[in-house]
């Protein structure tokens, strides 16, 4: 249970763990001419940060301890822009039981006095604001990396989307390097979390990067699709479009799954259309070994690209690396984590990653 319970940690994929990933649904191409997002609200003046935030003091820590494992100078810089995070006083959401209803915490009190009992209230202050559900945001330093590697030299003035994004942390390190950057996830959850001035929006003192969070289907959804536009320099999503997510083995619970809506083909175009020529797709997957015979089948160990290689070179894709094993590189990262100490983990035989990168030609 322990190694169950942390893969809702290294799933921060944008990344959503199985009792979500039912939520994202699929996409048909996207208007790829459609504007840049309206900014948010703009960035208030930050809280006082509270030095002894045990949120950003680990954050910090991990920072340091992964940038010699990292060879891109911007995303070195990624990493140490979590010196400037700023401490977060705790916030709260509720929600009612079936989960299809958010509110924020002055949405709640205008509610009718029993439907306001009944609710579900989820609070937290730093942590939950850069954490949500799942963890460290700065597992995204592997990919990355990998995005560097393949081309992606700065993201200065650059747009970046996160398909699956789960939280806005590592959006907020991008736009300090003056990045556009746009989360997208369908789970009304982060809403409301984010919905306080200076939550999003544009970072003018902090490089002139910008954040938005677009909460819907894209781009089945024409109001989704029109957020997100196009002309993306970088795609990446982290624990969302696995195989086992997408095509599981055996029929598993709506909650297990990943329906797109669309066939496979529409929704490779689409992320073709949404990025800029020369454009790149990272899909980075990590997990657990599958379940040995007998045993009960695990959607979320079925890491591979959910899409063939032909898929993508068939979208207008030049293939860059496919399926590539990453555990290595990961297993280093998951030690600066603690996913062994912690958790319980035995890295050599519980963690694996793939990535496949994909630029448009």
């Amino acid at each position: 249970m322990r190694f169950l319970a942390l893969l809702l940690l290294v799933a921060t994929a944008c990344a959503a763990p199985p009792a979500q990933v039912a939520q994202h649904t699929g996409p048909p191409p996207a208007a790829h001419t459609a504007a840049a997002p309206a900014p948010s609200a703009p960035v208030a003046d930050a809280a006082p940060r509270a030095p002894t935030d045990a949120t950003l003091a680990t954050l910090q820590k991990q920072a340091r301890e992964i940038e010699p494992h990292i060879e891109s100078a911007w995303v070195r810089q990624w990493l140490r822009a979590t010196s400037a995070l700023p401490y977060v006083p705790e916030r709260a959401v509720f929600h009612d039981k079936a989960r299809e209803h958010y509110y924020t915490a002055e949405e709640a009190d205008q509610l009718d006095g029993e439907v306001r009992k009944a609710l579900v209230e989820k609070r937290g202050g730093s942590d939950l604001f850069y954490q949500t559900l799942y963890g460290t945001p700065l597992a995204y330093a592997r990919a990355l990396d990998l995005a560097a590697s393949a081309g992606i030299d700065a993201v200065k003035g650059r747009r970046v989307l996160d398909f699956g994004c789960g939280g806005i942390a590592q959006l907020r390190l991008l736009a300090s390097l003056g990045a556009l950057a746009v989360g997208v996830d369908v789970d009304p959850f982060l809403e409301k979390l984010y919905s306080r001035p200076g939550d999003l929006g544009p970072y003018p003192d902090r490089g002139g990067g910008n954040v938005d969070l677009v909460i819907g289907r894209f781009p089945a959804e024409p109001r989704a699709r029109q957020r997100v536009g196009g002309g993306y320099s970088l795609i990446v999503t982290k624990n969302t479009l696995k195989n086992g997510y997408l095509h599981p083995a055996v029929e598993v619970p709506p909650r297990q799954q990943f329906k797109l809506g669309v066939k496979d083909d529409e929704f490779v175009r689409a992320l073709h259309g949404a990025l800029e020529p020369g454009g790149v797709v990272v899909v980075y997957n990590i997990g657990p070994p599958p379940a040995p015979a007998g045993k009960k089948y695990r959607p979320h160990a079925d890491i591979r690209n959910p899409f063939p290689r032909a898929s993508w070179e068939k979208a207008g894709f030049e293939v860059v690396a496919f399926d590539q094993d990453d555990r290595p590189a990961m297993r280093r990262l998951a030690r600066v984590f603690s996913w062994d100490t912690d958790h319980g983990m035995n890295l050599e035989t519980d963690l694996f990653a793939l990535y496949s990168i994909a630029r448009r030609r």
